[in-house]
């Protein structure tokens, strides 16, 4: 699956938004790529996330423990391409404004795969590496549908990408003129 196949994917379910948006990150963009309308859709999450497991497969091969998904955007993701994958899917979860692995238990050494659903600054997956590496775990990689950053975000370990698209984001306080006029929505699920 290329680049131009997951985005007509997100452009089949609508999930491609223009506007002015407050990303999770806190960063603001005028586009938002709203995977929930994505993921509400089986066959095409299906798709994406089966083509997210080969990758996977083909980068870093067999012998993977777990999926883990940073809640909420990376529960349904990393529970479909664990399933391709044929291994168990857990998540980390906010318990006091950090992520925990509140529900389940992980055997030091056990080989994890962090499955995420867009990636713009990494801030999730690299709280979620934190998290795992203090359980004992080994991190082999993450992994993203999305990658807005095109590469340039720093999450400690390699990030594997079904597609990188490079979508422009900007501080609050350095937004360009076109942008500043419009009304800012948040639409993701950082403070739920």
């Amino acid at each position: 699956m290329q680049k131009d196949d997951v985005l007509d994917v997100f452009r089949e379910a609508g999930a491609i938004l223009e506007g002015h948006f407050i990303l999770t990150s806190g960063l603001r963009s005028p586009v938002f790529l709203q995977k929930a309308r994505v993921f509400m859709h089986p066959d095409k999450t299906e798709k994406l996330c089966r083509a997210l497991a080969e990758r996977i497969r083909a980068e870093v091969g067999e012998g993977i423990d777990y999926v883990v998904g940073p809640a909420i955007g990376g529960l349904i993701p990393a529970y479909e391409t664990a399933r391709h994958l044929k291994v168990p899917a857990i998540w980390v979860e906010r318990e006091a404004g950090e992520f925990r692995l509140r529900r389940f238990e992980i055997a030091t050494g056990a080989r994890v795969v962090i499955v995420e659903d867009i990636v713009t600054t990494g801030l999730s997956i690299r709280e979620t590496v934190d998290c795992l590496r203090a359980l004992g775990a080994e991190v082999v990689a993450a992994a993203c549908i999305i990658d807005r950053s095109a590469g340039k975000a720093e999450i400690g370990v390699p990030l594997i990408a079904l597609a990188e698209h490079e979508v422009p984001a900007y501080p609050a306080d350095a937004l360009p003129p076109e942008l500043a006029a419009i009304p800012a929505v948040k639409p993701g699920s950082r403070n739920i």
